[in-house]
């Protein structure tokens, strides 16, 4: 088995695939105007509308009400990003700061409230671990 992906529900597609372009500098794949995909060496970010819930279950998913998942992107230089996001981000969480597990990480959230780590490993365990 294999994890392929993170799927977010949201209100607004758009708003919300426009800002994970913007601060990932990847390019969104469009299938309609009610799911998008942006792609990673590693896994799919997918994110749907409200208008997806019910073919899996009426009610199933709530749109900006993530209170226990961070998604998580690896950077090559946290700090450079963090950078690069002030004056775009309207929500830190934290500015860049070193783990005791061996990521420097900055924390913010996205539009719709939800957490996002981006990281960079820092120590040589980290380093190993997160080897591209």
């Amino acid at each position: 088995m294999d994890f392929v992906s993170v799927r977010i529900i949201t209100g607004d597609v758009a708003r919300l695939v426009d800002f994970y372009e913007r601060a990932t500098g990847i390019s969104a794949t469009w299938s309609n105007e009610d799911f998008a995909e942006l792609r990673t060496t590693s896994a799919v970010l997918a994110i749907g509308s409200t208008r997806t819930v019910p073919l899996f279950a009426p009610g199933s998913a709530r749109p900006a009400d993530n209170h226990s998942v961070i998604l998580e992107f690896l950077v090559d230089d946290v700090d450079s990003v963090h950078k690069k996001l002030t004056g775009f981000v309207e929500d830190f969480v934290n500015e860049p700061t070193t783990m005791p597990w061996g990521n420097r990480a900055l924390l913010f959230r996205d539009p719709d409230g939800n957490l996002v780590n981006f990281f960079t490993p820092l120590t040589p365990a980290a380093i190993d671990k997160f080897a591209r």
